[in-house]
């Protein structure tokens, strides 16, 4: 259960991280309340994955995973550069986390 949590925290990281360069770009209280917001909820989640998994895992899959999602995204959504060796090195990242799964003892 400690994992499906932690994929919702991933989730909701990724959602928080482009909605606060959405909310940037809009300038107003509104939308800067969304970023605000899906953050109290990002640590609340990633804070009951950690009473199930060692906070260095819990910390390590959550931000990996969600730095790959932003940039995914942020390049299908604003348009960000990727290139061909920034592409294997975030594959890096996700090859860490499956290996920390599959290897780790929570």
């Amino acid at each position: 259960m400690a994992w499906l949590i932690l994929g919702v925290a991933v989730v909701t990281e990724i959602i928080w991280a482009l909605s606060l360069k959405w909310a940037a770009g809009q300038g107003t209280l509104a939308a800067s309340a969304i970023p605000i917001t899906l953050s109290f909820v990002n640590m609340g989640l990633l804070a009951l994955a950690m009473k199930g998994l060692p906070a260095g895992t819990a910390y390590a899959v959550w931000t990996g995973l969600g730095a790959v999602g932003v940039t995914i995204f942020g390049t299908l959504l604003f348009g960000e550069k990727l290139n061909l060796i920034q592409a294997g090195f975030i594959a890096l990242i996700i090859v860490g986390v499956v290996g920390t799964k599959i290897f780790g003892d929570a």
